[in-house]
């Protein structure tokens, strides 16, 4: 590993941008506003948290979904419906879209994410974005938050035509920065789809356990782990902050 490494490669949402944070309250106000249909907000909260929980936890299903996010918040609340013998396909829909509405205003970047892109900018470290999703609604956040100013090379799973953890995605960001995978680190919070391929490809991978999943010392020790990562931080700011472990 590369003690100053020639290039960072970062995954986005869960990332560098709060994509979580907001998501319960978001759901339950969409709930609440739309109450008139005779239902118990809270009820029907967790009754689209179940199956929020079905929907994203069949790989293939999450894969398709996330590339329109709009029509799966529409299928989720739909089939909540369903289980609450709620026959109103208009109201399940301008739920899902409120809700939409109301998570877009409340994705924010980490605190000291674009400062700590904005260091490494200015030492002149090669960055790349790499992040799955919709092409319109990934370009959307990255033009929100004047993101593509820090990088040499912004990879998006809607324009690019395969997502992580496809390992083409990270060959063409190291193509494009004109680094070896020796040389780079790869920081994201997803182990399957940020720091599997990348602990494959060679590069330092840096898992971002935001969820406080595992402590440092037992994902780095476990060699029993499917994938291991580098190194372990809670939080994007800690990045080049103390003692790196290789």
């Amino acid at each position: 590993m590369t003690e100053q490494p020639k290039a960072i490669f970062f995954d986005m949402d869960g990332t560098i941008l709060d994509w979580q944070s907001g998501m319960e309250e978001s759901w339950l106000a969409s709930c609440e506003q739309h109450c008139a249909g005779g239902y118990v907000p809270a009820e029907l909260h967790d009754a689209i948290r179940v199956r929020r929980t079905w929907f994203w936890g069949d790989p293939e299903r999450a894969n398709a979904g996330r590339m329109d996010l709009d029509a799966s918040s529409r299928e989720i609340v739909r089939r909540a419906f369903d289980d609450m013998r709620i026959k109103s396909v208009e109201l399940a829909h301008r739920i899902s879209d409120d809700y939409r509405a109301l998570r877009d205003l409340a994705i924010a970047p980490y605190p000291g994410a674009i400062e700590l892109l904005a260091g490494l900018q200015s030492r002149g470290t090669r960055m790349a974005l790499i992040t799955n999703g919709a092409a319109i609604s990934q370009r959307r956040s990255v033009e929100r938050f004047a993101l593509a100013r820090y990088f040499d090379c912004v990879v998006i799973e809607g324009e690019f035509g395969v997502g992580k953890p496809d390992e083409r995605v990270f060959q063409h960001a190291l193509a494009s920065c004109g680094v070896e995978a020796a040389d780079t680190w790869m920081v994201g919070d997803s182990l399957e789809a940020d720091i599997a391929p990348a602990v494959r490809l060679g590069m330092h991978a840096v898992w971002i356990d935001g969820a406080g999943e595992l402590a440092p010392t037992e994902a780095l020790r476990d060699r029993n782990a499917h994938v291991r990562p580098h190194r372990v931080i809670k939080r994007i700011d800690e990045l080049m902050a103390g003692e790196r472990t290789s």
